[in-house]
């Protein structure tokens, strides 16, 4: 429901000498790792001076001089993936086959300007992986300055972890991941991969479950990317192969039978003014209206009645529910709560997937639907009227589980096994919190 609803590190008997020696093995590894990492890009700088501007909106493709950031256009599933994915496996054997990289030791937080004895493995972690050029690796510089912020930047974009270049509880656990836990979490996804990127066609959207993320994709250019929110731990997001076949604005919301016995029961035990506060209305199966006093709520009785929520902004849905044929009943809408956009743990729906910006994400579902354009869109949610917009042509949609991948822009990615799927071990997966 939507409303209640350290010590020196173990390097395995290598000390800090050889693993100095080893930054230059992993600069040939950068290929794989970043694309063309190491080389002079001039579109990178504008790219990073555009982000500056605030022009791009999004913590992708800021980069420093050599080192690439992924890029926001670069779509999680295209004919491409699975051959990246694969050169990344290559390279992360490569790395393993070099004694992986050095623990970052335990610090509560570590910014630009801080001076720690960490700094010093936290840049051989970050040159090891590609993020940091090797020429601002030094065995006794302990200062977190510019250049390991940009690296920690790049890391933490490729893991999934808010942007903001500083070292906290989520990217530590991130970057003491092992190496060769992450070339097996690469190795389970590519067995995915074989099967996910084929026969894509020209225009679909892909929901990344582990990612909590959406994007339209279109000739193999994510034309738009969503951040989302997905099923919890114990009420996952199903695997699903579908088209998108409508678009409802300002709908009703009928509370699925699994959320009247797990969530709804339980509240108005103890809140039984919940349901009217929240203007959800009770019909029973003559569809004729009841009181919430007519149900005994220390019993099942009331999973044999509907509940429906009216439409409006505090409407579980928001203003818009995306419909595709399935067996789980599921969808994917909009939400009243924006905030839980910006937290980095966002496995806090009933298996649903909630879109962030989903007006934008309709408005090129309906591109080809005749008389959808992007003001009529606006009409419809401002009137507060329930319409429903059938697509001409149904858009194919996948909810996938990819942990681990190389996208067309050769930059390698991973996320947290949430649901516990790769089968690779507890130290692939940095336990992260809700804030």
């Amino acid at each position: 429901m939507k409303k209640t609803f350290g010590g020196s590190p173990d390097r395995s008997g290598v000390d800090r000498r050889t693993f100095l020696g080893r930054i230059a093995g992993a600069a040939a590894l950068s290929g794989g790792l970043g694309g063309r990492a190491f080389a002079e890009d001039p579109a990178l700088d504008q790219l990073m001076e555009d982000e500056r501007r605030g022009q791009l909106g999004q913590d992708f493709d800021q980069a420093s001089r050599t080192i690439h950031m992924p890029k926001a256009t670069a779509p999680t599933l295209s004919p491409a993936t699975e051959q990246f994915t694969q050169k990344a496996i290559e390279s992360y054997d490569g790395i393993v086959d070099r004694g992986g990289w050095p623990t970052v030791p335990h610090v509560d937080e570590l910014r630009v300007g801080n001076r720690h004895p960490g700094v010093v493995d936290l840049r051989q972690r970050l040159s090891v992986s590609g993020d940091l050029d090797p020429n601002a690796v030094a065995a006794d510089n302990d200062i977190y300055d510019s250049y390991v912020e940009e690296a920690v930047r790049r890391f933490q974009a490729r893991h999934g972890v808010t942007v903001d270049g500083v070292v906290r509880a989520s990217t530590l656990a991130a970057l003491n991941v092992p190496a060769a836990a992450r070339r097996d979490q690469l190795k389970v996804n590519i067995e995915r991969l074989k099967t996910l990127t084929t026969n894509l066609g020209p225009r679909y959207v892909v929901v990344n479950i582990p990612a909590a993320r959406v994007e339209a994709i279109e000739n193999d250019v994510a034309v738009s990317r969503h951040t989302a929110v997905v099923g919890k731990v114990d009420r996952p997001s199903p695997d699903i192969n579908s088209k998108i076949v409508q678009v409802n604005f300002n709908p009703y919301w009928t509370v699925p039978v699994s959320i009247v016995r797990k969530d709804l029961i339980p509240i108005m035990q103890d809140k039984p003014d919940y349901l009217t506060q929240n203007h959800i209305r009770i019909y029973d199966p003559s569809r004729k209206e009841v009181p919430p006093s007519q149900i005994n709520w220390y019993s099942e009785d009331a999973v044999h009645y509907t509940f429906r929520e009216d439409p409006g902004d505090t409407n579980s849905l928001g203003r818009i529910r995306i419909n595709f044929p399935s067996q789980y009943g599921v969808y994917m809408h909009d939400t009243p709560l924006k905030n839980l956009f910006g937290e980095d743990f966002r496995y806090d729906s009933s298996g649903c997937c909630r879109v962030q910006n989903v007006r934008q994400l309709v408005v090129w579902l309906l591109e080809g639907t005749k008389g959808w354009t992007a003001e009529k869109i606006d009409e419809a949610i401002k009137s507060g009227d329930q319409v429903n917009a059938n697509l001409t042509k149904p858009i194919p949609l996948h909810w996938v589980y990819v942990t681990g991948w190389s996208a067309s822009d050769g930059v390698v990615q991973f996320r947290e096994d949430i649901y516990s799927r790769d089968g690779v071990g507890a130290a692939a997966i940095p336990q992260t919190t809700k804030l």
